[in-house]
Parts: structure tokens; C-alpha cells; sequence
């Protein structure tokens, strides 16, 4: 048997996992998402490039085929060695069984997944040693099966790295590690969405048609099984391609480095990009990105918060009017991206109540979200601190007493709760918000008779602002005043939503029809609270936790970052606020408008303050991003720095304060005030962090006499 022959079932699969990934390169080069066109040079880097990555990255994908193909041989089944074989085997079977393996010390699921493994190898291999007529059978369907799973995987992630693409814009990144955590919503979120049976049944058939194909080329392998001579010329020549693929891989991403972001998502390789986000998930800011002397960074700080001293933040807030203790409601709202409202230019009329509400509010026209995530937004609201490199706060294990908006409002003698129509324990919700000192309300505290619509997120938005409107009509009559953060779910793929709301039906499953359900969702809830005697004296902040995208031509595309945002108490005279603003400053905004005096560990800045020096925070886990004076700073991974000039792209019939589209042009030469601004943003936050100078010292006290951490039911 010559080589050719000897490796066609690894370069029969390798056609395979080529073609397909060539394909998915051409829909997403074409899809709609990728907002860009290439060129000629680009459109070559690619796929050329691409094809590159992917060979490699299937080297080490068939590790697994490889250790198989290398074990099928007769001569094991031979006497006496087949039976010691087997009786190694059974021996090593009742071992992980006794619940004493070694396996067993590391808990979990390993130990069952070990016996399941050794058990079905135990079988096959008595199969084998005792039924010699059947045993060319049992492994050409054995080696059937194999080739299936592989050939399945490989469609499966197909379709997976495109139904992510449709969603972010990107390759895989750390949502995607993510979602193999949250696997009940993430599953549920995809039968939702998305035709399952039909998908699956269609992936199903074409996979069994393609390995029909690849068994029947590669078949020879078995009919003429190699000796171990030729064996051990095929591991050297795997071997040796595993570790050249361990080193080109790296060095072949280093190459993704266009301006463009797409190019680069598009050269890529999934596979190997999930590895890397897998790697990344924590990232230490002073082992990655530029530093500058701790002094010198909180001496930079100070000429932006000129109240703090030393190395903290500690600032004492004074206001010169009397306190006022309102009742306060936020609500941040799933994914509503800035231009789906009308003063940002939308023409569908999917928001008609923001719309109306912002008429007559106090609306920040030039707000950016701190992130891309829900539990980014929900840092921004609670901790008002820049978004740190690798997971938000919140799903970190260091995430509990921390110095927070609820510690604000809970030593004003509020009471402070969180309220979600979800499991809380998704994103760490539950674990983050009843560690600093909020009770919450979820999913799990609604009686049957209270869900008329729910999915795999949560109950419908109307159920979520039922309830709180019974909840905090119960904490009208204790006679102290309440805050309240209220997080939506509705406006969330599959977009699902009960029918006969609006004129958009549920079970078309469209993002225009979750923004406008949530939209209607918000005008009931504001038509219930008017009707109680707790409404004029409330405060109603209503924000964005993110957009509804994430993708587009840069690293950080400012208008995947604008976000809606308003304040709206019924005695409050309508006003707009149109300079650039932060996530961050929405809640000591709202302070000073309540003139609270406290003392603040908060990055966010009260706007209305004579010392605010307009800036904006916006980051990926890993990309950390300033803007200011018309610049977009971006802090990234390897001491990396660029720096874009900000040239607005007007939009017609839209006022000056409401565009949000902007060219990136990258910088020659660096404005170093703004770098060393933007460093010392990042580096203090993450240092405060990292010494625990980020808590809240006095959580404990309040905690217990207040019993804090009581979880409504």
C-alpha cells in the first residue's frame, strides 16, 4: 500500500473539513453583517491564508484519528495476548468503577465519562477476540462511525461559527466560551430561534451521505491494514506535521493584523480563535497592557477627578441643596441600540414610547455603553467603574462587597433590590448582586398564575413589570424609600413575545418585533405605575445594558456602542444633555440630581459638575478604549496602543448631537496626553481592583442589620 493509500481516510476528511470551511469564508465574505468591501490583496489574505490556518488547524483536530488508525490490527487479538488484553481491561473497568480511582479525586463528571469509555473499549475489544468472523464487520462499522462523528463535527461547527457570525460579526470569542457554560439558556435559545428538528434532520442526512462517500474512499485502509513499519513511518510524518502546526498556527495569527477587522475575523481560523478566547478568559492588565508608574497613573487621575488623592479614588461628594430621598427605578434594557429610536434616525417607529418618554425627560443624546455584554452594562450601572481587561466583575470570583450604587442607596436607608425575569443565575447575576447587599427577584419568585409568556430567557417583559409593580407597591407601605434595577429579557434572540401586543407578530422572531414588544412592554408598565401613589415621587432611569451588535469594520465601532438613555421623574422639566458621556455616569449623575452628599469610590462622574471633563469608556474583554477630544485611544493585549481621529459621517435630517456614525482614521503620530490618560484609567481601576481598594467597607455592618441577604420569594 502505497502512502497515498496508507493516509486517506486523515486527507479524505481534510478535502472534507477544506471544502467546508472555504464555503462558510464565502457566506460570511457575502454575508450582510460584514459591513465592509475588500480588496483584491485582502480578498487573496483571506482565503489563501485561511486555507493555510485550516490545514494546520486540522493536524492537530485529528490527533483522535490519527491514535485510532494506528491501533487496528489483528495481531492483538492473538493468544495468549488478546485474552491478557482483555483481562487488563476488565481489570482497569472494576478499578474506575470501585468510586476509588484516582479519576474519582478530581470529582465531577471524569469518572463516568472514563467508565463509559473504557467500558465500550472492553466490549468492542471482547467483540473482537471472540467473534473473529464478524470482526472485519464490527470494524468497518466501527470505522464508519468514527468518520461520521468527525464528519459531523466539522458540519457542526460550520454552522455553529456561521449562527455566531449572524449574531456577533465575529469568529468565536470569549461569549462562545461562555456558552459552553450557560448551557440550558444558550440550548434553549437555539431551539427557539432557529428550526432545530429541521436542521438537525437535514444535518443528519448530509452527513450520513458524505461519510458514505469518504468510508467508501478510504475503506483500503482496512482491507489492506498497515504493518507496523508502515505505521511508524505515517506517526513520524503526523508527528513531525503536529509540531511544525504547533508553531506555524501562532505565528499565522500573528498575521491578522489588517486594519480592517473583518479581514482578520475572516482569515481566521474558529477553531483555533475559541482556543485562544478559552486561554484569554482572564486577563491580568499589568502582564498584557502598557503601564505607567503607579504615581504617575493616579497623579493623571487626579487631573480627571480632581477630589481623589494618593493611590485611591476616595472622594467626598457635596452638593449644595437639600437631599432629595425619591424612590429610584432602573431599568436597563436588553440590546436597544441608539439608532433603533427616532431622534437617532429610524424611520420604522419601533420605539414609540422611548420616543415619547424621551420628549419628556432628561435624555443623554451622547452616551456610550461600556461594553458588548449584558453583565458589561450591569458593571457600568452598579460598579461606575471603566471596564477592566478579561471578564466583567461580575462573573469573577473577587465580585462581592464591592463599593456600589445599592451601598449608596442602602446607607440613604433605601431598600435596594434586583429584579430579573431570568434565572439570576445566569452571568453570575445572583452570585454578583446578592453578594453586595441586593436581595433579587427572579424567575424563580413568580407563582404560576403571574407568567402568562415566558422563553428560554425569562418571563415576558410584561410579567417581569407586573411584578415589580406589586413588589414595590409592598415597599410603598414601609415608608422608606426603595431602588429598584430592573434588567429586561424580551428584546433577546428568539425575540418571542405574546401575540396580539403589537403589530409585529411573535412568532416571526424578528429583532424589529423584540424592540417594539419591549418598547409596549415599557408603556404598560409606566400606564400601572401612574395609577399608584408611590409614582410622583419615583425616578425613572431607563439605559441600554449594550447594543443589539457588536460588529463592524474596527475593533471598536462607536456606533455599536451608542446607546440610548434617559432620566424621567414626572415633576422634572424635559432637558437634553449632549455631551459626551459614559455608561459609568448614568448613577452619580442621577446622585447629584437627588444632591446626595456621600463618599464615592465611583469612576463615574456626576456630567452636571463644573470639574466633568467629557470622555466616554468602551471595550471588548480585551480591547479597552478611551474616547476623548475627537480620539478613540485603544489599549490592547502585548503593550499594543492606536489611536484613531474620530470624522463624524453626518446623516441627513438628524440633529448634530444624534449622529452617531464616525470614521475611524488611524493616527500618525501618538497624542501621548490622551494614551496616558487612557492608561491611567485602566491601570488604576484594574489596581484597585486587584488590592481589593474597590470595597465597600462598611457592607458588612449594614449586611447584618439589614439582613441584606435575604432573597425575595
Amino acid at each position: 500500500m502505497n502512502l497515498l493509500k496508507k493516509l486517506s481516510p486523515l486527507y479524505n476528511l481534510a478535502i472534507f473539513y477544506f471544502v467546508i470551511s472555504f464555503i462558510l469564508r464565502i457566506v460570511l465574505f457575502f454575508h450582510p453583517i460584514t459591513q465592509t468591501s475588500f480588496s483584491i490583496t485582502e480578498s487573496l489574505k483571506i482565503f489563501s491564508l485561511g486555507l493555510i490556518s485550516d490545514f494546520f488547524v486540522f493536524v492537530i483536530a485529528s490527533g483522535f484519528m490519527w491514535l485510532y488508525l494506528i491501533f487496528i490490527s489483528n495481531s492483538k487479538y492473538n493468544k495468549p495476548s488478546g485474552y491478557i488484553v482483555l483481562a487488563l481491561l476488565c481489570a482497569l473497568f472494576l478499578y474506575v468503577a470501585s468510586g476509588k480511582s484516582i479519576l474519582d479525586e478530581y470529582g465531577g463528571a471524569l469518572p463516568r465519562i472514563a467508565l463509559l469509555f473504557i467500558g465500550i473499549k472492553t466490549v468492542l475489544f471482547g467483540a473482537f477476540l471472540f467473534l473473529p468472523k464478524l470482526r472485519d464487520k464490527i470494524r468497518f462499522w466501527l470505522f464508519a462511525f468514527v468518520v461520521f462523528l468527525y464528519v459531523l463535527l466539522i458540519l457542526q461547527n460550520g454552522l455553529s461559527e456561521y449562527f455566531f457570525w449572524n449574531e456577533f460579526g465575529v469568529k468565536y470569542n470569549f461569549i462562545a466560551v461562555n456558552y459552553l457554560i450557560y448551557t440550558n439558556e444558550v440550548i434553549g435559545n437555539i431551539m427557539q430561534s432557529y428550526p432545530v428538528v429541521p436542521i438537525s434532520s437535514a444535518l443528519f442526512i448530509i452527513t450520513a451521505a458524505i461519510t458514505y462517500f469518504i468510508v467508501k474512499r478510504s475503506k483500503n485502509y482496512l482491507t489492506e491494514i498497515p504493518d507496523f513499519s508502515e505505521k511508524l513511518k505515517i506517526s513520524i510524518l503526523y508527528i513531525g506535521l503536529f509540531l511544525v502546526s504547533l508553531i506555524v498556527i501562532p505565528d499565522l495569527a500573528k498575521t491578522e493584523n489588517s486594519k480592517n477587522v473583518f479581514v482578520n475575523e475572516l482569515q481566521s481560523n474558529g477553531l483555533y480563535k475559541f482556543y485562544l478566547a478559552f486561554q484569554n478568559s482572564k486577563l491580568d492588565y499589568f502582564k498584557f497592557y502598557k503601564t505607567i508608574p503607579e504615581q504617575k497613573a493616579f497623579a493623571i487621575l487626579k487631573q480627571q477627578i480632581p477630589a481623589i488623592s494618593g493611590k485611591n479614588n476616595l472622594q467626598q461628594i457635596k452638593n449644595d441643596a437639600a437631599e432629595t430621598r425619591k424612590n429610584v427605578v432602573l431599568i436597563t434594557i436588553e440590546s436597544l441600540s441608539a439608532d433603533f429610536m427616532k431622534m437617532y434616525g429610524n424611520t420604522q417607529n419601533i420605539t414609540p414610547f422611548l420616543d415619547s418618554l424621551a420628549q419628556k425627560s432628561l435624555v443623554f443624546t451622547n452616551i456610550y455603553a461600556a461594553g458588548n455584554r449584558t453583565v458589561r452594562g450591569l458593571e457600568a450601572v452598579t460598579l461606575c467603574l471603566p471596564p477592566t481587561a478579561g471578564e466583567s466583575v461580575v462573573k469573577r470570583e473577587d465580585n462581592k462587597n464591592k463599593f456600589s450604587t445599592g451601598a449608596v442607596f442602602k446607607q440613604k436607608g433605601y431598600t435596594v433590590k434586583f429584579l430579573y425575569g431570568g434565572d439570576a443565575f445566569f452571568d453570575n447575576m445572583q452570585d454578583f448582586y446578592s453578594g453586595n447587599g441586593y436581595q433579587i427577584l427572579d424567575k424563580s419568585s413568580f407563582k404560576p398564575e403571574e407568567i402568562t409568556f415566558s422563553n428560554v430567557w425569562g418571563v415576558c417583559d410584561e410579567d417581569m413589570y407586573t411584578k415589580a409593580i406589586s413588589v414595590m407597591n409592598a415597599e410603598a407601605k414601609e415608608n422608606k424609600p426603595f431602588f429598584n434595577h430592573i434588567m429586561t429579557v424580551s428584546n433577546h434572540r428568539p425575540f418571542t413575545y405574546p401575540e396580539n401586543k403589537i403589530d409585529i407578530p411573535g412568532n416571526i422572531k424578528s429583532r424589529d418585533g423584540g424592540v417594539k414588544y419591549t418598547d409596549y412592554a415599557l408603556r404598560r408598565f409606566f400606564e400601572m405605575a401612574e395609577k399608584q401613589p408611590w409614582f410622583k415621587n419615583t425616578v425613572f432611569v431607563i439605559v441600554a445594558d449594550h447594543c443589539a451588535s457588536s460588529a463592524g469594520k474596527t475593533e471598536l465601532p462607536l456606533d455599536k456602542y451608542r446607546i440610548p438613555a434617559l432620566i424621567y421623574s414626572p415633576e422634572m422639566k424635559p432637558e437634553k444633555y449632549t455631551k459626551l458621556m459614559s455608561q459609568i455616569d448614568v448613577m452619580p449623575t442621577l446622585f447629584g440630581l437627588l444632591h446626595f452628599d456621600y463618599e464615592s469610590k465611583f469612576f463615574g462622574h456626576d456630567v452636571f459638575k463644573a470639574d466633568y471633563s467629557p470622555r466616554a469608556f468602551i471595550a471588548t474583554y480585551q480591547d479597552l478604549g478611551l474616547i476623548k477630544d475627537n480620539v478613540l485611544t485603544v489599549l490592547s493585549p502585548k503593550q499594543k496602543i492606536r489611536q484613531f481621529q474620530l470624522k463624524q459621517n453626518l446623516k441627513d435630517n438628524i440633529s448634530p448631537d444624534c449622529q452617531i456614525y464616525y470614521d475611524q482614521i488611524p493616527l500618525q503620530s501618538e497624542k501621548t496626553d490622551l494614551v496616558n490618560q487612557t492608561i491611567s484609567y485602566y491601570q488604576s481601576a484594574s489596581y484597585l481592583l486587584k488590592e481589593k481598594e474597590y470595597q465597600f467597607k462598611d457592607f458588612d455592618v449594614i449586611a447584618k442589620n439589614s439582613k441584606l441577604y435575604a432573597k425575595v420569594r
